[in-house]
């Protein structure tokens, strides 16, 4: 059983893995960890539960638009036009995300 030392948001962590798939976690791990860089230059002051929980929405939102393009292909629809590399709107659509967030942190904060 192997076993890789990360780091996310500054914390260590130690991942059990199979043997051999050390590179694919830290791999991961990297793609996490950008995340953890988007959400800190939005601003603001998360736990680090709460990070990990913006973390978990930003992948979720793109893996639902990677199935959303895979239903269309298997329709035969067409691709979609790919974005350009600089989206003037990502600053909007994070920031609405963000705020669907905090609306779901605060009602789990409630008693």
């Amino acid at each position: 059983m192997g076993q890789v030392t990360v780091r996310v948001n500054g914390y260590t962590h130690t991942i059990g893995c199979k043997d051999g798939e050390e590179q694919h976690v830290r791999d991961l791990v990297a793609s996490i960890d950008a995340k953890v860089g988007l959400i800190r230059q939005m601003g603001g002051q998360f736990s680090e539960a709460r990070m990990l929980l913006h973390v978990a929405l930003l992948l979720a939102d793109e893996l639902g638009d990677l199935k959303i393009d895979m239903m269309r292909r298997e329709n035969g629809e067409p691709p979609p036009v790919p974005a350009p590399t600089a989206d003037p709107r990502l600053a909007e659509r994070l920031a609405r995300i963000a705020e669907r967030i905090e609306g779901i942190a605060t009602s789990l904060e409630r008693p």
